[in-house]
């Protein structure tokens, strides 16, 4: 894509901001800065392909720091600011709520604060240009009784875990900005992501890499909890085109249009893995014979499900992987990298999800 802007990426060192980050480096001639914390899901390691390229720079600051935030922002003059960091995991949100209302609330603040000290003043087109994307998750909508129903831009908030009401809060915060100090904001709200680089407190990739070590593969309640997954390269490329196209203030729904029940993902993830480790630990004649169910974590939403026309029909995106390439891709990438999987594993997470026995 000819883009040649200069973009700061918040939490560019976790998930979804390595593949920003990564796809901004390879795939655009933009310049990128990553301002990431590095907490426990922060992986340096997921940008080893970019870390030496002359048009990225990383800078280790905690969002909730404003004075951090202004020197960096002041220093690097960036046209565009995608907004990645966040608290992201339920389960731990339930745990300890109340990192989550720092970061995902207190500092989207500070963010907003900062730029908008920056963008007030910046002159003519650089002013004119400048956007702030606002990264959020479909959750903060609460969950769908009807099989026909739809989450679209203008659906009710009605989060219903520690997680999904920071998101919320963050959301409100970032509308509040645009109407009331007109800064040019963004606001995606995308359905369950995966791909390379997850951390492995998330399902996909806990199952993947327990099924590795002939470890029960933990399920919640019945395992019919309904997601739209979304493959994380599909979600950064629809980000870049919000980024470009996207009209300031108003909000896009990102979905992969892929609605399984958690139950379906852990069996075909088993089903590929049996046909790429024949040779299983332990005589296991399937890792299907690995699934047990847990008791299902408090307030769990059943069904998540995206109307994502409004970014198809006005940014012209649509995602590319379905969810079975998606998949198989994800699953090579785990087995492809057991450096990376090993030395995520040797830091400060005990490989536990909430409800495990």
């Amino acid at each position: 894509m000819k883009i040649n802007k200069k973009i700061l990426v918040t939490g560019g060192a976790g998930f979804i901001g390595s593949a920003m980050v990564r796809h901004l480096i390879d795939s655009t001639h933009s310049t990128v800065i990553n301002v990431d914390k590095l907490t426990y899901s922060g992986n340096l390691q997921s940008l080893e392909s970019v870390k030496n390229n002359k048009n990225y720079f990383f800078e280790n600051a905690d969002i909730c720091n404003i004075n951090d935030l202004n020197r960096i922002l002041n220093n690097y003059q960036p046209d565009m600011l995608v907004h990645l960091a966040a608290e992201s995991h339920v389960d731990r949100s339930i745990d300890s709520p109340a990192e989550f209302i720092q970061t995902n609330v207190i500092g989207t603040f500070n963010l907003l604060e900062s730029a908008k000290s920056y963008w007030e003043q910046l002159k003519d087109l650089k002013k004119e240009n400048f956007r702030f994307l606002h990264v959020s998750t479909d959750e903060v909508y609460g969950d769908l009784e009807n099989t026909s129903d739809f989450f679209t831009e203008d659906t009710s908030y009605n989060p219903s875990s520690p997680y999904s009401a920071s998101k919320a809060s963050s959301d409100h915060l970032v509308r509040a900005w645009f109407r009331t100090f007109k800064i040019p904001t963004l606001i995606t709200n995308c359905s369950n992501n995966y791909g390379p680089c997850q951390f492995p407190e998330k399902l996909i990739p806990h199952i993947i890499l327990s099924a590795q070590k002939g470890e029960k593969l933990p399920v919640y309640g019945d395992g019919k909890q309904i997601r739209d997954w979304l493959y994380v390269e599909d979600h950064v490329q629809a980000l870049v085109a919000v980024l470009m196209k996207g009209k300031p203030g108003q909000t896009y729904n990102i979905g992969g249009n892929n609605e399984i029940q958690n139950i379906d993902v852990v069996k075909r993830i088993c089903t590929i893995l049996d046909s790429k480790i024949p040779n299983k630990l332990n005589g296991l004649k399937s890792f299907s014979d690995l699934i047990c169910f847990v008791k299902d974590r408090p307030g769990h939403d059943l069904r998540y499900a995206i109307d994502a026309s409004k970014i198809q029909t006005e940014i012209e995106w649509i995602p590319k992987e379905n969810f079975e390439s998606g998949l198989e891709k994800t699953i090579s990438w785990y087995l492809d990298n057991n450096e990376w999987c090993s030395n995520v594993q040797n830091g400060n997470y005990k490989f536990i999800r909430l409800g495990e026995i």
